[in-house]
């Protein structure tokens, strides 16, 4: 895919405004290519493009490929043993897509294959092309090489998405290059993300700077990869993971879990990368909140009933709300029960006339109730929400780096150390500590520290409860489908490109 350098320019302009108020407004669209990049503030404008493609976009065939709702997040938490997606009535069947999903007996024609792809690839794309426009500055090469690092780093973090869910894909670096590119390796997708991070993480910023790819955050994918390197290249890296979550430097956990999801989470001591958003500013794509909840919710968030528009889908798999001890806090990011409507002070009635109650089962993947299944409830609501939230979209906390350090060390024997490392999350939400540690455990607490997140896929691959039946999945899963299939419409544009195996 190319992109048009003034296109490009117009962007980085609009995503920067968005991220980086601090600086002018000027009309880079306006600048001749031979006079763009002199300064620094022209070339952290194009940079702030980049940051813009990990929200998402809706490709011009109309198809959502927004990292917190459609598709992306969508297939993350649907395959996974976290979420589902169930037809209500006639509402969200969709072709079947979404069951399929939950069943894992999906095929390479689904859309939500084809929308993860185009996510992780128009982020990419993106990145070359504003790479391109740097090496095209008037910048010194020492001042190219620091922009680009933070480029560099950030499209290796597309690509470790990619190595997680695709495995083999093409590795895609020159904008000039016009060619069809062939595909990689799984291994080769791993040394690639290896590389490109140990190249440029000393040119990264090595203090926090929110909403932007520093030392800490190149660590952190490091930290990713190698925690799965059993799992992408048959060669445990448990040492590496330890080495890399121990060179993060400048997070803390924040004393309150909800910090995190608040609307303005920004404030954040703990979140590492987000995706920005600011619904004044015009960014689209955060609107999973109305994705979950049934619309007669409305009443419980604002007295007149004046909220946005709900759609009553995604909801929690049963048995997720019940598995979280009942004191601890995270269990909020789950909402169940009866909803109260502010206005009268007794349970809302649906326009279909039933009790708003939530319940935590749900009798069938391809016939709900529509009050059925606990709802999404991690990121903050308020009253005057509009449809595009203005939170910003967790990609990842230090919890995380925590719980990488703590599994790595349980996997070498290093109990006592990862024992202690988990018990702080689990002070942190309000639990006793463990005196001792199991895979199970540990399991457990990735489940509820990340509930919705976007994680549970890998964990659940990397412990092997990915392969086993579960709620509407009563048989095991084949080991092929560890990776996802190539999408058919991938293949139809890219001859060269051949189909995972034993994908039909």
């Amino acid at each position: 895919m190319r992109i048009n350098i003034k296109s490009i320019l117009i962007v980085g302009l609009v995503a920067c405004v968005c991220a980086c108020t601090d600086l002018d407004e000027r009309l880079y669209d306006q600048v001749s290519m031979d006079e763009y990049g002199q300064t620094d503030s022209e070339i952290a404008t194009i940079v702030g493009g980049a940051y813009a493609s990990l929200r998402g976009y809706d490709t011009p065939e109309g198809l959502a490929c927004w990292v917190g709702s459609e598709f992306v997040f969508f297939l993350d938490e649907t395959v996974s043993d976290e979420a589902c997606i169930p037809t209500r009535g006639p509402d969200w069947y969709d072709g079947g897509v979404y069951q399929d999903i939950q069943r894992h007996v999906f095929k390479p024609d689904n859309k939500l294959f084809e929308s993860y792809w185009k996510y992780c690839y128009n982020g990419i794309t993106r990145v070359n092309s504003i790479i391109y426009q740097v090496d095209k500055s008037g910048l010194t090469d020492d001042a190219k090489d620091n922009v680009k690092a933070e480029l560099r780093g950030l499209r290796a973090y597309y690509y470790s998405l990619l190595l997680d869910r695709f495995g083999a894909v093409p590795i895609s670096t020159n904008f000039e290059d016009e060619g069809l590119p062939a595909k990689s390796s799984r291994e080769e997708v791993f040394g690639f993300v290896e590389t490109e991070l140990l190249a440029v993480v000393d040119l990264l910023n090595p203090n926090p700077v929110y909403g932007r790819f520093t030392q800490a955050v190149a660590y952190g994918v490091l930290a990713r990869i190698y925690l799965n390197a059993g799992v992408y290249t048959n060669t445990a890296r448990w040492e590496d993971c330890i080495a890399a979550c121990d060179k993060v430097r400048g997070y803390m956990l924040e004393p309150e879990y909800s910090t995190n999801f608040a609307r303005d989470n920004e404030k954040s001591q703990e979140i590492m990368l987000a995706a920005t958003f600011d619904n004044a500013m015009g960014t689209r794509g955060n609107y999973l909140a109305s994705m979950t909840y049934n619309n007669d919710q409305k009443y419980a968030f604002d007295p007149a009933g004046i909220w946005q528009w709900a759609a009553n889908g995604i909801c929690a798999q049963p048995g997720l709300y019940s598995s979280f001890e009942e004191k601890d806090v995270r269990r909020k990011s789950l909402l169940i029960g009866e909803q109260i409507n502010l206005s009268t002070g007794s349970v809302i009635i649906t326009d279909k006339g039933d009790q708003l109650i939530y319940t935590e089962e749900v009798r069938s993947i391809s016939d709900a109730g529509l009050v059925e299944g606990a709802r999404l409830h991690k990121y903050a609501v308020h009253a005057e929400d509009k449809w595009e939230r203005d939170y910003d979209w967790v990609l990842m906390r230090y919890a995380e780096i925590i719980m990488m350090n703590a599994e790595a060390n349980f996997r070498l024997g290093n109990e006592a150390v990862a024992l202690s490392l988990v018990n702080q999350l689990r002070a942190r939400a309000g639990l006793d500590a463990l005196a001792s540690l199991s895979l199970d455990a540990l399991d457990a607490e990735w489940k509820h520290e990340f509930v919705f997140e976007g994680l549970r896929r890998t964990v659940n691959i990397r412990f092997g409860t990915f392969f086993k039946p579960w709620w509407e999945k009563e048989t095991e899963t084949e080991q092929y489908k560890k990776v996802f299939p190539i999408p058919a419409n991938v293949l139809t544009l890219n001859p060269k490109l051949e189909q995972n195996p034993d994908y039909q």
